[in-house]
């Protein structure tokens, strides 16, 4: 008797794409072949109602502070649970504010009632991501704590999901150019100060309330850093596919994600009698073909689902959109290498993998200790390592899907 094959699957799948072209469709069926294997998973999503299969989508709870999920008939170890921005709006305010109440009374600004929270714009990233990290150790249905095998998130569009998860880095930074953590002195004198005034002066609430956030978005960053985590691209076959692809390889590399697969939806059968038909599935075998081409580049596997002729309920039904969960494969070498050639050519070369990147639109600037890198729309500001302070940049090509820095050293700065 045949054994089943060793499998990996990341722990947590984040499933993007084109707008319209099945995202959470896509995550459903992930979800439930995953389940399918005897994984315990969670499937995550903004929005139950778009869930394919799932026989009562109102009654799935929101995330908030971790309540029961929802299990699914007849696929036993998968459930679901919903995003809830205006929950997780409403406790994250209300939590700050519970620790800024002496200040609020010095301020003598009443605090606000539960009732009269409203979310903010921004407020959905902010709560997709809390939920991502409490997702990790979300109880089941039954309120028992697990471990789930895989987490399955329905992310939004490509540019939007990419946005999403360079958050947490970008807003940790932000925080440490505005309340920096070495100012000792003035920290010092903050305890003698609050002891004359009678409360704690605003400026330690500051402190603190960034330090909360920094280990808020230190936790989510590290959840969506980790080497089991990865991403799926959903493109159904069209116009737009190479162009969405494109974008998601640039996008994800650059904050250095992984893609674990590309998924084409709603793919046509060929060979149909029906000219209109014959017509259409040559024009997407057409553009299947350069998915593929992106994919082999990338080494990744391009998945291709079919076209059902109807909607498709892959938790109702999941033989019906067959789809093997990717495999978080560890990486041979960092996705960013710096190579002494000092000795022979007399510089340092960073190179910083960037597939799918054209030239225009490329741009980096050398600010202090940092490289700032503009590709496909996204910008990342990234610390130098120690070694490249003390050089200054000679020049700068994209050559094989790589961006090659060159550096060499500062005479003022480098060691003789």
């Amino acid at each position: 008797m045949a054994t089943a094959p060793v499998r990996r699957p990341v722990r947590t799948l984040l499933v993007t794409g084109d707008a319209g072209a099945g995202r959470t469709t896509v995550a459903a069926a992930f979800a439930a072949a995953a389940a399918g294997y005897g994984d315990r998973t969670l499937l995550l999503t903004a929005d139950a109602e778009a869930v394919p299969g799932l026989d009562d989508p109102a009654a799935v709870p929101a995330v908030g502070d971790a309540p029961p999920v929802r299990a699914v008939a007849g696929l036993p170890g998968l459930a679901v649970a919903a995003i809830d921005p205006p929950g997780a709006f409403r406790a994250a305010l209300l939590e700050a504010q519970e620790h800024t109440g002496a200040l609020l009374t010095l301020l003598g600004a009443p605090p606000l009632d539960p009732e009269e929270v409203t979310e903010l714009p921004g407020a959905d990233a902010l709560a997709l991501l809390r939920a991502l990290r409490r997702a990790q150790v979300l109880p089941d249905e039954n309120g028992a704590a697990t471990g789930w095998d895989l987490v399955v998130v329905d992310l939004p569009p490509v540019r939007e999901a990419v946005r999403l998860l360079a958050l947490p880095e970008q807003l940790r930074r932000y925080l440490r150019r505005l309340l920096p953590a070495d100012r000792t002195a003035a920290r010092a004198l903050r305890p003698v100060l609050a002891q004359l005034a009678g409360v704690p002066m605003p400026a330690e609430w500051a402190y603190q309330a960034a330090e909360r956030a920094d280990r808020e978005l230190a936790a989510v960053q590290a959840v969506v850093e980790d080497p089991a985590t990865a991403v799926a691209v959903v493109a159904e076959p069209g116009d737009r596919a190479a162009r969405t692809v494109r974008t998601a390889r640039t996008g994800l590399a650059l904050y250095g994600h992984r893609t674990a697969a590309v998924v084409a939806n709603r793919v046509l059968p060929t060979g149909s009698d029906d000219p209109f038909l014959a017509r259409l599935s040559a024009a997407q075998q057409d553009h299947l073909k350069t998915l593929a081409e992106h994919c082999a580049a990338d080494g990744v596997p391009l998945l291709e689902l079919p076209h059902l002729g109807r909607a498709p309920r892959p938790l109702a039904a999941p033989a019906e959109l067959p789809l093997p969960v990717p495999e978080a494969e560890p990486r041979a070498v960092e996705p960013w290498t710096v190579v002494d050639r000092l000795a022979d050519e007399g510089h340092f070369l960073w190179s910083l993998p960037l597939p799918g990147a054209g030239r225009e639109g490329l741009d980096l600037v050398r600010r202090g200790d940092e490289l700032v890198v503009d590709a496909g729309g996204f910008r990342r500001i990234l610390p130098l390592p120690s070694a490249l302070r003390r050089c200054t940049v000679r020049g700068a090509a994209l050559r094989d899907g790589a961006l090659q820095v060159r550096f060499t050293p500062d005479p003022d700065l480098w060691p003789r």
